[in-house]
């Protein structure tokens, strides 16, 4: 399931300042914290600025002048984020993200994620974080890059049990005593399939005729040899 962009108001104080509340207990942890950034939702103006985190699992965002504000995506639905610095894509130098949503066959910019005046956040699909310094947004890519690449898309598990590659090891494991009529290739994989059974099955079987072929020719030349 699909998170998407959600509001995130759980603050405490550390020191006097305050952080959000992270899932220390299933090993979330603070990365990097950015101060005056201010947020872009979709073709919303910006928000007031506020402090940047970077978490291991999230990035979040709240707000500076309103505690009550701010807002949440995991990394795991970021499915793409860059760095902006063309002004006829924004006006500010900026982290610009697409965020994936529940509902991707309607897809929105912004657009229509407002409705009578209230924000429906699952139809964002787009968000700018912009630094009140320019200079810190390779650093800020930085930090998303490396924690994105800790939070891999999970694979689907009928995709797993279809994306599957049988190697030597593995066919040698299957195959029963010396005359076992499988031949196994040197080529440590010799098949890939996803989904197509019947492609792997094709390439066992040119193998096993392969094999057939050899022994049917071995056993003509020692006849040829005995006539001799």
């Amino acid at each position: 399931m699909v998170a998407g962009l959600r509001e995130f108001t759980a603050r405490v104080e550390r020191n006097g300042v305050d952080e959000p509340v992270l899932d220390a207990e299933n090993g979330e942890e603070l990365m990097h914290v950015q101060p005056c950034v201010s947020i872009v939702l979709g073709n919303r103006p910006p928000e007031s600025p506020g402090t940047l985190y970077i978490s291991t699992k999230k990035v979040v965002w709240l707000s500076d002048v309103d505690r009550a504000k701010g807002y949440a995506v995991d990394f795991l639905s970021i499915s793409l984020h860059a760095v902006s610095r063309d002004p006829e894509a924004y006006t500010s130098p900026c982290i610009y993200t697409q965020i994936e949503t529940e509902d991707d066959e309607h897809e929105s910019d912004g657009s229509d994620s407002e409705c009578n005046g209230v924000l429906d956040l699952s139809k964002i699909t787009e968000m700018r974080l912009v630094p009140s310094d320019p200079n810190q947004l390779d650093s800020l890519f930085e930090v998303f890059c490396e924690c994105a690449e800790l939070n891999p898309e999970p694979i689907e598990e009928e995709e797993e049990e279809h994306n599957w590659i049988f190697s030597a090891d593995q066919l040698e494991d299957d195959a029963t005593g010396e005359d076992s009529e499988w031949h196994v290739s040197e080529n440590p994989s010799i098949g890939q399939s996803n989904g197509d059974h019947d492609l792997a099955r094709t390439v066992l079987e040119l193998q096993i005729n392969d094999q057939r072929f050899e022994d049917a020719e071995e056993m003509e030349h020692e006849n040829d040899g005995g006539r001799h």
